[in-house]
């Protein structure tokens, strides 16, 4: 049974950092391009951020450039999504998924496997 456990999240100040996890289970990390993705209340789910297979391509949405950096270790089967300078439009549920394609997308439909999502806040 494919899995995968989000954690990290939080509420902290504006400003403040936030390093979310995302660990696998029933399949191979090292296969998969993985993402992070977030719904803030309201709005529809949109990409964060996306590493691929290798960890030699990455790829940010504009917001967030500069300030979130998204690793793997693909021998701890985990990615993690290290989140600095946070601002309240930050706030939202943070997502992992894993991509069977393997480079870097920010496309949902690619994604095949989800997990259930952390939350985050950022209080001004």
């Amino acid at each position: 049974q494919v899995q995968l456990v989000e954690s990290g999240g939080g509420l902290v100040e504006v400003g403040g950092s936030l390093r979310l996890s995302c660990a696998a289970s029933g399949l191979t990390l090292s296969s998969y391009g993985m993402g992070w993705f977030r719904q803030a209340p309201g709005k529809e789910r949109e990409f964060v951020a996306a590493i691929s297979w290798n960890s030699h391509g990455t790829y940010y949405t504009d917001s967030v450039k500069g300030r979130f950096a998204i690793s793997r270790d693909n021998a701890k089967n985990t990615v993690y999504l290290q989140m600095n300078s946070l601002k309240p439009d930050d706030t939202a549920v943070y997502y992992c998924a894993a991509s069977t394609y393997g480079s870097t997308s920010n496309v949902e439909y690619e994604y095949d496997n989800w997990g259930q999502g952390t939350q985050v806040a950022v209080s001004s």
